[in-house]
């Protein structure tokens, strides 16, 4: 989960209750949203984030367009909404996805 004090994400933090439990609640905030290379660095917060497909989900549902959320930058949300335009609620794919890796790795 990412939010910057300056930077509005549209979503309203009420429907945001699984942020509590974020990794990134320990890290400056503005410290996910930088540009390039420095992207790559910051979703090391996201890796064993408890909430990673919360999050995930809520950025693609919102289409935020800024920072690392659930492991993501801007750049890969935007390819993967492009992939799956399909797709109303991000959810219950990611769900199901993490249930398929959670399978596999026993």
């Amino acid at each position: 989960m990412a939010t910057s004090a300056g930077m509005s994400t549209g979503v309203s933090i009420g429907t945001m209750a699984w942020a509590e439990r974020g990794a990134c609640r320990e890290v400056d905030p503005d410290s996910l949203f930088v540009p390039g290379a420095a992207q790559h660095r910051a979703k090391r917060v996201c890796a064993s984030c408890p909430v990673r497909v919360d999050c995930l989900a809520e950025a693609l549902d919102n289409r935020m367009e800024f920072g690392i959320w659930g492991g993501m930058t801007e750049r890969e949300r935007r390819s993967l909404l492009r992939r799956r335009p399909d797709v109303v609620s991000w959810r219950p794919l990611l769900d199901a996805t993490a249930l398929r890796t959670a399978a596999a790795a026993q």
